[in-house]
């Protein structure tokens, strides 16, 4: 029970701190680059999802 109520207590101090070690950690030239990798990750997954929802164009795609 304890651990849950530390789940929902994340606010402004902690994400400032949260930031600063990220920056600390990857330094400024190398954050656009992460997100730049992250974002055409989620592309691909968004991608991949809709691809599995659609059956008949996996069909198509297979008989190309």
């Amino acid at each position: 029970m304890l651990i849950l109520t530390f789940l929902g207590m994340i606010g402004a101090p902690q994400i400032i701190l949260i930031i600063a070690v990220v920056l600390l950690l990857f330094g400024g030239r190398k954050i656009p680059e992460l997100m730049k990798g992250l974002g055409s990750g989620i592309k691909e997954f968004k991608n991949a999802t809709k691809e599995e929802d659609d059956p008949a164009k996996l069909d198509k795609d297979r008989k190309a």
